[in-house]
């Protein structure tokens, strides 16, 4: 699939505030944790348990979320397919819509029960 600027907006304008609850839902349906989620989203944006929880009191966009952000320099390393787009072929115009994209496809990762290691690229 290809993205689209209407698509990268939409994106942009959702608050992480509305998406966090029904990722900590399936995650702890999967036998994961929030902790195990709040590491991985250290590990990608360098925001700890108080800054994540700052940004959803605040109803952060993913916007404001990624430009707060210190992105990991290894995310490069996060490739694959998610919600049917290939990471490494987002463009470099809708790089709001790639880092958003890292973050689900950590997620996924952790979801079904992917190793920490390997999650986080050690």
């Amino acid at each position: 699939m290809k993205v689209t600027a209407e698509k990268n907006k939409q994106v942009a304008q959702m608050t992480f505030a509305s998406v966090y609850p029904h990722y900590i839902s399936r995650l702890e349906k999967n036998g994961r944790t929030k902790e195990e989620f709040h590491q991985v989203i250290e590990w990608l944006t360098g925001f700890d348990e108080d800054k994540i929880q700052e940004l959803i009191d605040e109803k952060a966009t993913f916007e404001t979320f990624f430009q707060k952000a210190e992105l990991n320099p290894k995310a490069h390393l996060i490739k694959g397919v998610i919600c049917g787009y290939r990471i490494e072929e987002i463009p470099d115009e809708f790089e709001l819509y790639r880092k958003c994209r890292y973050l689900d496809k950590l997620y996924d990762e952790l979801a079904k029960g992917r190793k920490m290691e390997k999650i986080l690229r050690t």
